[in-house]
């Protein structure tokens, strides 16, 4: 019999991290496909303009708790 959901759900949690990603992505690539290149490259290039302008002092991060707190107030937890 296969696994439900939830079985997998949980086995998952016992993965390191690399391994889940690599899970997701097959079954990503599996359900719907190779990632198209032009998108890869703009977000690419995106994550690279971010990263430089956090590096340079242009612009300033917001730590992890004060965001993570943000999104807890706006879903009411």
């Amino acid at each position: 019999m296969p696994m439900t959901i939830e079985e997998i759900v949980e086995e998952t949690k016992q993965w390191p991290g690399d391994v889940v990603t690599e899970l997701v992505d097959r079954i990503m690539l599996a359900k719907h496909g190779g990632i198209d290149p032009e998108v890869d490259a703009a977000w690419r290039a995106e994550a690279h303009r971010r990263r430089a302008e956090l590096e340079s002092g242009k612009v300033k991060g917001i730590p992890l708790e004060e965001t993570l707190a943000k999104a807890r107030k706006i879903i009411g937890r």
